[in-house]
């Protein structure tokens, strides 16, 4: 919430109103929200319960505006390292992309053909405030999102279990040094043949235990990660 908070007061989103429970632990939060000309309602429990779509809720429910970010926007800034979903369907894994994305110092995350919403209730918690730190765009062409990382400059690699290049490989050859959008198939089918050909190159993540794959978001933080520590090395 307090992500959300310094959002609204940057201008990044516009936060309508805040449902809360009459809790000491809110108080901050409420503070914030009034002194920002946000409406607060203090509600019962049951009320928040009922608000919520978690088992557990934390008593406080944000109604917001949802951001119109297109890619092109998002890349305005010519960023040096940027994550691309493909066909991303379960939104823990999609929100915790993000996450990973805002850790590892990526400028953007697209969301590009008929992956998850980002601002489904599951992405928005898995991503732990991070889809209010960095710019987050959606565009069903897939092709058109590809089309913007080229134009902003984006070398763009494709995560795949199959390639023949590895990452490590690619690191040593210092192939991961200037800037990169990665891009990340679905969880269960990975990248599609019509997508993978519209890409610079494909990289496996190489296993050297007897694990037969990774999961989309341990693979993303692997790949992220490694381009964030070659940019930065070679900066």
């Amino acid at each position: 919430m307090g992500e959300a908070l310094t959002a609204h007061a940057a201008g990044a989103l516009r936060m309508r109103e805040l449902f809360a429970t009459e809790q000491d632990r809110h108080a901050g939060h409420l503070d914030r929200a009034r002194a920002a000309g946000v409406p607060v309602h203090l509600v019962t429990d049951r009320a928040a319960a009922s608000l919520s779509e978690t088992v557990t809720p934390q008593g406080l429910v944000a109604v917001c505006d949802l951001p119109a970010v297109e890619p092109a926007a998002a890349l305005a800034e010519r960023p040096a390292l940027v994550a691309v979903l493909v066909g991303v369907a379960d939104p823990g894994n999609a929100g915790t992309v993000v996450r990973v994305a805002d850790a590892a110092g990526a400028g953007a995350v697209l969301f590009a053909g008929d992956t998850v919403d980002a601002y489904n209730g599951k992405a928005v918690r898995a991503s732990t405030g991070s889809l209010f730190h960095l710019p987050v765009a959606r565009d069903r062409d897939v092709s058109a999102v590809l089309a913007a990382c080229r134009e902003a400059g984006l070398r763009l690699v494709g995560a795949d279990g199959y390639a023949t290049g590895d990452l490590d490989t690619a690191d040593r050859a210092g192939e991961l040094d200037g800037p990169t959008a990665w891009v990340f198939g679905s969880e269960a089918h990975g990248l599609p043949d019509e997508v993978k050909s519209q890409l610079d190159t494909t990289l496996r993540v190489p296993l050297y235990g007897r694990a037969e794959s990774l999961n989309l978001a341990t693979a993303a933080a692997v790949c992220l990660y490694a381009s964030a520590r070659a940019q930065h090395r070679a900066g």
